[in-house]
């Protein structure tokens, strides 16, 4: 796996974190991924420092598959942005700015080690959250050629439309009918990130009218009107290639029961949840593969062992039963029994251990015969006589 080097301007051996990221971004995000991206920026105050993907995962006990999933979902967000070759090969990695609003310039420069790295001048994307302008250079040769299933991100980059671009949307009876039916449910005159945003939905992911005004349907059924839930879920639906009202639809009805399931065996109650709950969830369904009755077994388990609701303990005994490639419960209980066997045979073949040499019984001790004292007391007493 070839070797990614970092520089950065900033020397200093505390890493920035800006309040931005951590207000707007943080707490909507999962866990794993807020992990990945506080370490970019904790390596880019690590100067010379050299990394790849497949580092990473090993640091964090992921898969390279986890770390590609956590830098897609950053560049979404667009904190960050994925660099390619020609050939479609990541190249590099720039950290962007969270307090400039227009699109940076890339300036080639060349790196005192003769790598070609990239430096952003100017001002970053809307919305750019992280610490100040932190730059990955490119990797010092090309990956291999991804394949269809493990390419970065196959969502297209949000890009800003102008008010020439809203007015030539509105003269389409579709958009200005998807308007009027998102202001409804909505219960507001929508702003110009909330039209930015449905016409991302609509030129840039492809989804049709109807599909989008079903997801503001689903969206507010979960008392959610915010448009960046709305937009995640989006591009949740857009990564798992659900085009169609239909395929949403099954896709809500799958994921509810799942969601239902986890709340009841966690007692989760008076409240929805949260994106990174869900997106939990998503990846034991999509990723695992496991059923909901697998799902609620390790639910159950997290709540005996710890008696409260924790998905990163759930997300653990989970990861352990597709380590071991558990199917059903019935596998579940095998591999509980080899367990129990394992600790048996490691508690029958560990050693006794003997008492250390002390004060006290580091002595040879003596030994007594007591017939012969017993003959000798008598002798005595009968002289004494």
């Amino acid at each position: 796996m070839a070797k990614i080097s970092l520089r950065g301007s900033n020397q200093n051996s505390a890493t920035s974190v800006s309040n931005v990221f951590i207000d707007e971004y943080m707490s909507d995000a999962n866990g794993e991924f807020v992990k990945i991206y506080l370490y970019l920026l904790r390596m880019m105050s690590a100067p010379d420092t050299a990394f790849s993907l497949s580092s990473i995962a090993d640091k964090f006990e992921h898969t390279e598959k986890d770390v590609k999933r956590a830098l897609c979902y950053w560049e979404r967000m667009q904190l960050l942005r994925l660099e390619y070759d020609d050939r479609e090969n990541l190249t590099g990695i720039c950290m962007l700015d969270s307090l400039t609003k227009t699109p940076p310039t890339a300036v080639a420069t060349q790196s005192p080690s003769g790598l070609s790295a990239t430096v952003t001048t100017g001002s970053a994307p809307e919305r750019q959250p992280a610490g100040a302008d932190a730059i990955l250079p490119k990797i010092t040769s090309g990956m291999t050629q991804p394949d269809a299933e493990s390419t970065l991100c196959s969502v297209p980059e949000k890009r800003p439309y102008s008010a020439d671009d809203i007015r030539r949307f509105r003269q389409d009876e579709a958009i200005a009918e998807l308007f009027f039916v998102a202001e409804q449910y909505l219960g507001r005159t929508l702003n110009a990130t909330d039209i930015n945003t449905f016409l991302y939905l609509y030129d840039g992911l492809h989804f049709s009218a109807e599909l989008i005004e079903y997801l503001v349907e689903y969206c507010v059924s979960k008392k959610h009107t915010g448009i960046r839930y709305i937009e995640k879920v989006a591009l949740g639906w857009a990564d798992n290639h659900i085009t169609t009202v239909d395929a949403a639809k099954k896709s809500t009805n799958l994921r509810s029961q799942s969601c239902t399931t986890v709340m009841k065996a966690l007692g989760i109650s008076g409240r929805s949840l949260v994106p990174t709950e869900t997106a939990f969830i998503e990846k034991w369904k999509s990723e695992y593969g496991f059923t909901d009755e697998l799902i609620g077994e390790a639910c159950q388990r997290t709540m005996s062992a710890i008696h409260q609701p924790s998905f990163e303990y759930v997300d653990s005994i989970l990861s352990n039963w597709n380590k071991h490639q558990i199917k059903n419960l019935t596998d579940v209980t095998k591999l509980d029994a080899e367990h129990q066997n394992r600790k048996k045979t490691g508690a029958q073949a560990a050693p006794v251990r003997t008492a250390a040499p002390n004060k006290f019984n580091n002595f040879t001790q003596r030994s007594y015969d007591y017939d012969q004292l017993e003959q000798m007391l008598l002798t005595t007493s009968v002289h004494l006589r």
